[in-house]
C-alpha cells in the first residue's frame, strides 16, 4: 500500500488499481466462484491467510501469461513491490491486495457481509495455547 507524503509531511494512501486489487473485489471474486490464484507472499508463520491462498513459491516461479494472481502479506510492504517486479516483466494481471490482510480484515465486517470473509486464523502452537485467562 503506497504511502506518499507531501510538502508538509502528511501521509497519503493512494490505491493504485494498476498494481492492486481491493478487498472488496478479492472477496466479491471469491464470494462469486471466480476467485484467482492467491500467493502468501510473507515467510515465517502468519498469524492469517486467506482460504486457499498459496505459500509463495521459489524466486524463478512464473505465472501463466493471462493468470490471474494476488499476492498478500499483512500491509501490502512485501507484495506491493513484489507485483510490481511481476508487472515490470509482463505480467500485467499479477497484483497484491491493497492494505494487505490488515486492511482486508478491517474492512470486512462478518456482521454485515455474512460469517464467511475467508479470512482464515492460523492456529498458533504458543506455550500458553489452550489456558484461560483469568
Amino acid at each position: 500500500m503506497p504511502t506518499y507524503f507531501d510538502a508538509a509531511d502528511v501521509p497519503t494512501v493512494q490505491f493504485d488499481p494498476q498494481l492492486e486489487i481491493s478487498p472488496f473485489k478479492l472477496f466479491r471474486d471469491l464470494r462469486d466462484g471466480k476467485a484467482p490464484i492467491i500467493m502468501d507472499v510473507r515467510s515465517g508463520s502468519p498469524a492469517k491467510t486467506i482460504r486457499g491462498a498459496q505459500p509463495s513459491p521459489p524466486g524463478d516461479w512464473e505465472p501463466e501469461p493471462n493468470q490471474v494472481v494476488v499476492l498478500i502479506d499483512d500491509d501490502g510492504s512485501i507484495a506491493v513491490p513484489k507485483a510490481q517486479e511481476f508487472q515490470t516483466r509482463g505480467f500485467a494481471r499479477v497484483k497484491a491486495l491493497f492494505g494487505g490482510l490488515d486492511l482486508y480484515e478491517f474492512s470486512l465486517d462478518p456482521q454485515i457481509l455474512g460469517e464467511d470473509t475467508y479470512l482464515e486464523v492460523i492456529a498458533t502452537n504458543s506455550p500458553n495455547s489452550g489456558e484461560q485467562e483469568e
